[in-house]
């Protein structure tokens, strides 16, 4: 990067700090430290979830993700407005009624401690491994930019996550949440501008979505009916209203920040407003990733995007045999530059046998480049067997560092850092709200002073932050970050999931019948995911109908009604 857009990248990470230092002032309290003492409008708490919600993963992955598979990604999101309406009706009133801390207190108040207490530690697991990756992403980022050690930077960005964040509780965070949701806009309407400017002159806007749509980019719907296809209409509205209905009705780094809403109404509004704005926000990403595919159509992209792997093997006794294929790749590739802008042209005139011909041509010049760039990658792996060969995540940013503007790319990267700013202390003030409420202060000490419970608060918080950056040194093997992270969360959210229906709807199952179908629920989700090659937004729904059925099973068997609870 140029000094320009280090000034822009400083500038941006230090005014997030300091306006989270300065939000986050006067948090003397628990109830200040960890719901920001319930005073939170619903416009910073739709964009504290949507900011929590949308890490540095969606924002590096994501582009990745359309660039290789098309935009049927955007299914999977499907489900999440209908999951915002039920959440609304059902969990928003009652958590703010009972005054929770976390999702997790209402569990003891339904059914009894010990279901409450497996239900944290689930919840501890998934959002503890999760949160490495969330530091990974951004970790790369700055690995790829400098030449650093991933071990390195992952510390660096950690460590900068864990001084506002354990300073000023979530009040900072949903404060630099806002302001980091603000930025993190800017910069992908930005990248976007600059897909369309940076296309050769004879071609437009509507043009390249001609090249996506042709080469099979722009699938952004697809209503067949598939268990094997990981998104389609119906995986999306099923799974994908099973994932949001666990991930914001039972995930505490999502709860956590509808319950500093100072009303149900305020809550209620964050709520819908991300149901609303989610989908279309998603759709935006993707396309971005279809156009930065469309505009590599008419230029060079290299071989392998990662450069780290590169210089791997440019060093080694390889090196010869990788250059030679770099050079055939480069010809394939300008073949395919000049059957693009013959497919492009002939769309122009219309003419549907000229289009047809030259969308072959195409096609047949695509897909040649890409055996090619396979050969590389079989150097890649050659040379080094422990290579990470997957580039998805890497993507972007090349087309970042190498096209854009100096001062721009400085800003795309503010924008990467800001998601994983807000979307890591989000999830590591949930873990510490959830490690000392539904443990420390319900197991360990059951009475102390409130200075007592905020000095555990930050500590915890601080340890959850190295322990994700210690997770993070290994994220590297986990493929597409945003398919990791969701799939990573789906092993677990299918049982959370079930055990809150329960408790929301099945009033005469009790504690102990639920507590041990949360054992069979996450057994049957770790089987298809060990043993079966179903969707993995499949997960969530075999989980939550594992749960709810084999507790009832199990209270019919006990043949008793449960004690009288209150909801």
């Amino acid at each position: 990067m140029k000094t320009p857009d280090w000034i822009v990248l400083g500038a941006t990470l230090l005014s997030i700090v300091l306006y989270g230092l300065y939000k986050g002032r006067g948090s003397g309290s628990l109830k200040g430290y960890l719901l920001a003492d319930r005073k939170m409008r619903w416009y910073a708490v739709a964009l504290s979830i949507m900011a929590t919600q949308a890490s540095a993963v969606t924002f590096t992955s994501t582009p990745g993700q359309a660039y290789v598979d098309g935009m049927r990604f955007v299914e999977f999101y499907f489900g999440l407005p209908i999951a915002m309406v039920i959440l609304s009706i059902t969990a928003v009133p009652i958590y703010h009624k009972l005054g929770v801390y976390t999702a997790y207190e209402y569990l003891e108040h339904r059914f009894d401690v010990k279901t409450r207490t497996l239900t944290s530690i689930i919840f501890l697991i998934q959002r503890g491994l999760a949160v490495g990756i969330t530091i990974y992403a951004p970790s790369l980022v700055l690995s790829v930019m400098l030449g650093w050690d991933i071990r390195l930077t992952s510390t660096l960005i950690g460590g900068v996550i864990i001084v506002y964040t354990t300073s000023g509780g979530v009040k900072a965070v949903n404060w630099t949440d806002v302001q980091q949701m603000i930025i993190i806009m800017a910069g992908m309407i930005v990248a976007f501008v600059m897909t369309i400017v940076l296309l050769p002159k004879n071609v437009g806007f509507v043009d390249a979505l001609h090249v996506a749509g042709g080469m099979g980019r722009l699938n952004a719907i697809d209503f067949s009916f598939d268990l094997h296809n990981r998104y389609n209409f119906w995986s999306g509205l099923v799974g994908g209203l099973f994932v949001a209905l666990a991930y914001f009705g039972t995930d505490q780094s999502q709860v956590q920040r509808y319950l500093t809403g100072e009303s149900v109404t305020q809550s209620r509004l964050g709520l819908l407003f991300n149901g609303l704005a989610k989908v279309p926000m998603q759709f935006f990403i993707l396309l971005i990733g279809a156009m930065v595919f469309a505009f590599f159509q008419f230029e060079r992209p290299p071989l392998f995007f990662n450069p780290v792997e590169v210089e791997k093997v440019r060093q080694s006794t390889y090196a010869g045999q990788f250059l030679e294929t770099e050079q055939r790749y480069n010809k394939a590739l300008d073949r395919r530059s000049t059957t693009a802008i013959e497919y492009v042209e002939a769309k122009k005139h219309g003419d549907e046998a000229t289009v047809s011909s030259s969308q072959t041509k195409f096609l047949a010049a695509s897909r040649q480049a890409e055996e090619i760039r396979a050969e590389g990658i079989k150097i890649l792996r050659t040379n080094d067997p422990a290579a990470d060969t997957n580039d998805t995540n890497y993507i972007f940013l090349s087309f970042v560092m190498k096209y854009l503007p100096v001062g721009l790319v400085g800003l795309l990267f503010a924008c990467i850092f800001a998601a994983s700013m807000s979307s890591t202390s989000g999830e590591l003030s949930a873990l510490a709200a959830c490690s000392v409420v539904d443990v420390y202060r319900r197991h360990i000490r059951k009475e102390g002073e409130e200075r007592h419970y905020l000095l555990v608060s930050r500590i915890a918080m601080a340890c959850w932050g190295f322990y994700a950056i210690f997770f993070a040194q290994y994220a590297s093997r986990l493929g597409s970050l945003i398919e990791a992270v969701n799939i990573l969360g789906s092993l677990f959210y299918g049982t959370m999931l079930g055990i809150f229906l329960i408790a929301f709807y099945v009033k005469w199952i009790g504690g102990t019948a639920t507590f041990w179908a949360a054992f069979v629920g996450e057994g049957v989700v770790l089987s298809c995911y060990l043993f079966t090659d179903i969707s993995w937004l499949w997960y969530n729904v075999v989980g939550c109908v594992a749960v709810v059925g084999v507790a009832v099973v199990v209270q019919l068997l006990q043949g008793k009604q449960p004690r009288s609870v209150s909801a």
